[in-house]
């Protein structure tokens, strides 16, 4: 799951998915261009383009599909908005992503 310690080494959170569910960032515009013009937050187009953070253990005799670091495509709408660690997460059934983005 995701780590994130709070107060010292001794206390650690982590979050990690359950079912067949997928935690999931999705990925951020720029925020200035190239030039280092910086951009309002009104310009920045929110993308449908994620990362997999961490994925659950899947429904009994259905495994996962999904797996860490994958790049997928995600639904305009749908999933649970979770913030963690000051983190805008998702969180979504695998059979809501709608692909998986390789590169051969």
């Amino acid at each position: 799951g995701i780590n994130a310690e709070y107060m010292g080494p001794l206390l650690k959170k982590s979050l990690s998915p359950l079912g067949d569910r997928v935690l999931v960032q999705r990925v951020v515009t720029a925020k200035q261009t190239k030039s280092g013009v910086l951009l309002p937050e009104s310009s920045q187009k929110k993308t449908n383009e994620g990362k997999v953070l961490a994925v659950g253990p899947g429904l009994k005799d259905v495994p996962m599909s999904l797996k860490k670091d994958d790049t997928v495509i995600l639904p305009e709408y749908g999933g649970a908005l979770v913030t963690f660690d000051d983190a805008e997460l998702h969180l979504f059934r695998e059979n809501e992503i709608l692909a998986v983005v390789r590169s051969d």
